[in-house]
């Protein structure tokens, strides 16, 4: 069902686009006639990019977690009152964000900071792709700006940790298919009446993809020693996915680990001038305001042209896949 409503999604967007397309054609056609059409031009052109940009945003994600829900945390740095207050603007931006997106958000951890601002916070951020956008946020951020918390109106700077997990869910299935079975049936040995020493009752299952192998010959028939393992056989699979994901946790603890203080990702500037940079794909933004209000979109997909090309956005439309 999930796949089915992406794929219906892919289709309504391509309709969409054809649709916008052909009316841009008409517009254009009867400004070459003498109509004055061209403010409609201009608005049906500014949306037709926009959702062109989201388009190529989604199709820049990658990695078999980056359609999940995401959980994120933000933790003050160094400097008191000054870093807690510039972690809860973080919390107000991602929440306008994710609610430009249409992303519900829940915040389940939030420790109050003393005289203002938080001392750190999680919440989720539930939504298809919220972890594959959110990504680009996970670092270090730096603000400098004058404190408003300084009698003498004097320029700081703050820091404060934003770090992203994916929602894993709780629920593992575990879905056997014969052809990845070799199922062996052999004489039993040892006790149990001459029925079981002389038939092949005992079974043993061999599962491939992982090489974990179960045998039972404890029952008197083939039928119940063949249940028998297959209970085993869910039950290591069972433990083997759980293994799996505790793996992925771990590389996740790994990365969140290489966060220090002194590896900003993204600058946001109040004082002496007004701009936001992204310190990876580069990209500078002169209003402030907009980014803090939840304007993430130019600097999410600029981190995803950066991250699949190398370059700046600008400049890496024509390495971009058709």
């Amino acid at each position: 069902m999930q796949e089915r409503k992406r794929l219906e999604e892919f289709i309504a967007h391509d309709e969409r686009i054809r649709g916008m397309t052909d009316d841009l054609d008409t517009m254009f056609e009867l400004a070459r006639e003498g109509e004055n059409v061209s403010g409609d031009i201009e608005r049906d052109m500014k949306d037709y990019g926009e959702l062109l940009d989201r388009l190529e945003t989604a199709m820049l994600l990658s990695g078999d977690n980056a359609a999940r829900s995401a959980i994120v945390t933000i933790h003050p740095g160094a400097g008191g009152t000054e870093s807690q207050d510039w972690a809860e603007m973080l919390l107000r931006m991602y929440l306008r964000w994710a609610e430009r997106q249409g992303f519900p958000t829940v915040i389940t951890d939030r420790l109050e900071g003393e005289g203002a601002g938080i001392k750190s916070v999680t919440f989720e951020v539930n939504g298809e792709n919220a972890y594959g956008l959110l990504q680009s946020e996970i670092g270090v951020h730096r603000l400098v700006r004058i404190s408003p918390f300084d009698a003498n109106a004097r320029r700081h700077t703050s820091f404060a940790s934003v770090f992203v997990y994916p929602q894993i869910d709780d629920e593992i299935k575990i879905d056997i298919k014969l052809d990845d079975l070799r199922i062996d049936t052999f004489r039993a040995s040892g006790a149990g009446g001459q029925h079981v020493n002389m038939t092949d009752s005992a079974v043993r299952i061999t599962h491939f993809p992982t090489n974990i192998v179960v045998q039972c010959q404890n029952e008197r028939s083939q039928h119940k020693n063949r249940d028998s393992a297959m209970k085993q056989l869910r039950a290591r699979l069972y433990e083997h996915e759980l293994e799996k994901k505790r793996e992925e946790t771990r590389k996740t603890e790994d990365s969140k680990l290489e966060i220090n203080f002194g590896s900003q990702i993204r600058n946001y500037v109040l004082a002496p001038y007004r701009l936001v940079k992204d310190l990876r794909s580069k990209l500078a933004m002169g209003d402030v305001d907009r980014v803090l209000e939840g304007d993430l979109d130019p600097l999410i997909h600029a981190w995803l042209v950066w991250r699949k090309t190398g370059k700046i956005a600008g400049d890496a439309k024509d390495d971009l896949p058709e």
